[in-house]
């Protein structure tokens, strides 16, 4: 680490430019959330994991921002060398360097790792101070990464229309549609999952998300995809072809946008248009780029005056599901509700075996055995892997959709707390155990998140459990009129916990993906303000997953995946219409954990009727002691 800041410094003091710090974001030419191994080089430069931060090397300091998930993971991983800035507690990157370094200092970025968005709101903050953000030629960190890895080639797959639900000539006449509306002649993706939804492919670049490294661009007549071609197998070609796209090299996209600039793209393309071209509008004279997606590096060559900056118009189309998609999303939510019971039935009985814990339905002290053979011992990491076993028997199923966090009692209160095989813990009768976990099906992408205890939980325990749950409830039960936000709905999951000053520090949902990525937006459910700018939409999918966490003792979640659609309410003030939510994830909640003295008449009713469709739905898939333990865990409470 020390070579790594070191050699990060010296490149620093001989870049032209000499740059007083350099900024190491986490993310990648687009902008993703996760990143592929190579493009991890946050992770190399700090040590730290987790998937959301930024690094800053001054000249003597390092600095790590991150948000309030990974504050305890943060500390944990940083060495002395760093440190630690809380989103939202410490001041954020722009105004700690325009505070804190000198005037007229040179502050060095990757311009392809950062998108406009960000760009701008730090040159705005760093000219008070006449500070100066650089776009680096090369990215410094890969210049000291020595054995950085190399670039996979990975087949690029199409994802058939049985599963997609829309061709993509409808999906780019829509989209032509819009460009002429919004007066402009071409338009940039480079978020990842834009340009699979778009063109109907998907690929195995970036773990757990089913995404082809790409750029691409579509002006009124033209469609292009930029992406390394030694991925593109011959199927793959005839079906771009098919829809007149045009396959460029990846790296063409640089001088593509530069000729894009120029009203020259169209000249390049080789594709035969079999539907003929549209007539641009005289007026038509912008380019399309999400300032939130799009990297600083193309906007660069654009001329700002003719750039239209607003959210791509495929964040929202992606976001409102087809009935195929839909049904293919609840699909998979039934094989993966299966999957989760088939673990918890197994796990039950290790947990009783192993170390004599009284297991999923009593509530009694463990009876201590003997010391456990190593071979025998279950840890954090051994039983996650069991639970993606049974989700790899299920139809459909292409790998986990994140990486799966599975945590015993401290480790529980870490939010994105991610197992490793050489540290983890060990299972442990008298805690709690936490599992986030989701995959990947063809039909669609899950996540879920349950919390139990194989002991006798503490009436502390209970408390805070029945309290997530009753936020859970009252969130999924939500019914709110049209052009209602996330940001609004968020204290609903929020004032079961207020009522005893307990809360919990990330939102309270996100998008889901169509086989995906497992976060998607525009919209959001969660005290941030940018929730704020998308209203909910039937049709919508997002999670509701409210928590609580005790720092060094246990945390607790609750997480299923919903689906918005138009409510049937008795009267329609306004004439706005009014929407309401559906479940479409099944897996039983532990009545052990729960304070039913805590619960209303109305929760309860909901709760054993959640608890009679899951058995209903999820018998189908399970063998006869797994469906004898499932009616067990569902019968009905407080009868």
């Amino acid at each position: 680490m020390e070579d790594t800041l070191s050699g990060l410094r010296s490149l620093m003091a001989t870049h032209s430019p000499p740059l007083d710090a350099l900024v190491v974001p986490s993310e990648d030419y687009h902008q993703s959330e996760y990143v592929s191994a190579r493009d991890k080089r946050r992770e190399f430069v700090s040590g730290f994991t987790g998937s959301a931060g930024l690094a800053l090397v001054t000249k003597n300091e390092a600095l790590l921002w991150t948000d309030g998930r990974y504050f305890l993971q943060a500390e944990q991983e940083l060495s002395a060398q760093w440190k630690l800035m809380r989103i939202g507690e410490d001041p954020s990157v722009d105004i700690w360097i325009a505070d804190n370094l000198p005037k007229e200092a040179f502050i060095g970025v990757d311009p392809w790792c950062i998108s406009i968005d960000t760009a701008q709101r730090w040159e705005r903050a760093f000219s008070e101070k006449q500070q100066k953000l650089v776009q680096t030629t090369k990215n410094l960190v890969d210049e000291v990464w020595k054995n950085r890895p190399q670039a996979e080639i990975n087949a690029v797959i199409v994802h058939p229309l049985k599963f997609a639900g829309r061709s993509v000539a409808d999906k780019l006449k829509d989209l032509r549609k819009r460009l002429l509306q919004e007066q402009a002649r071409g338009i940039i993706f480079t978020a990842l999952d834009e340009v699979a939804w778009l063109y109907n492919i998907r690929g195995s670049d970036v773990d757990y998300c089913p995404v082809v490294h790409a750029f691409a661009i579509v002006t009124i007549n033209t469609a292009f995809i930029y992406v390394d071609k030694r991925k593109v197998s011959v199927e793959v070609q005839a079906h771009l072809v098919e829809n007149e796209i045009e396959i460029r090299e990846y790296t063409d996209v640089s001088s593509d946008v530069t000729l894009l600039a120029t009203d020259e793209l169209d000249t390049v393309s080789t594709v035969k248009r079999v539907n003929g071209g549209h007539q641009a509008e005289e007026n038509s004279n912008l380019i399309w780029a999400d300032s939130g997606s799009c990297c600083y590096a193309l906007y660069a060559k654009l001329n700002p005056d003719t750039v239209l900056l607003q959210q791509s118009p495929l964040a929202l189309a992606k976001a409102l599901k087809n009935s195929v998609e839909l049904d293919g999303l609840k699909k998979a939510h039934i094989r993966d509700g299966a999957a989760v019971v088939q673990y918890l039935v197994w796990l039950d009985k290790k947990m009783q075996d192993v170390y004599g814990a009284s297991g999923y339905f009593l509530e009694k002290d463990s009876v201590k055995k003997e010391k456990q053979l190593q071979s025998l011992k279950l840890t954090e990491v051994t039983v996650s892997d069991q639970l993606e076993s049974f989700r790899a028997s299920k139809e459909h199923f292409k790998g986990l959709s994140f990486p799966t966090i599975s945590s015993v009692g401290p480790n529980a209160a870490i939010i994105h707390y991610s197992p490793k095989a050489e540290a983890c813990a060990e299972l442990d009768p008298d805690k709690i155990y936490l599992f986030d976990s989701g995959a990947q099906y063809l039909d669609g992408t899950t996540d879920i998140t349950r919390t139990v205890h194989f002991g006798k939980p503490s009436t502390h325990e209970k408390a805070c459990y029945t309290a997530v749950l009753k936020g859970h409830i009252a969130l999924g039960n939500a019914r709110f009129p049209n052009g209602t936000n996330g940001h609004a709905l968020d204290i609903l999951a929020r004032i079961p916990l207020w009522k005893d000053g307990l809360d919990y520090r990330h939102g309270t949902g996100h998008g889901i993906g169509s086989y995906l990525n497992v976060h998607e937006g525009p919209h959001l459910i969660s005290f941030r303000p940018h929730a704020r700018n998308v209203p909910l939409q039937s049709f919508m999918t997002v999670t509701d997953e409210p928590g609580y966490y005790e720092d060094g003792a246990f945390g607790i979640r609750l997480e299923n995946v919903l689906i918005v659609k138009d409510a049937d309410t008795k009267f329609n003030f306004g004439d706005k219409g009014y929407l309401s939510f559906e479940h479409i994830t099944w897996a039983p909640y532990q009545a052990k954990l729960i304070d039913l003295k805590l619960l209303s008449p109305d929760e309860i009713n909901w709760l054993n009727s959640y608890h009679s469709t899951c058995r209903d739905i999820l018998a189908p898939y399970l063998d006869e002691v797994e469906s004898a333990w499932l009616k067990k865990a569902t019968e009905p409470i407080g009868a």
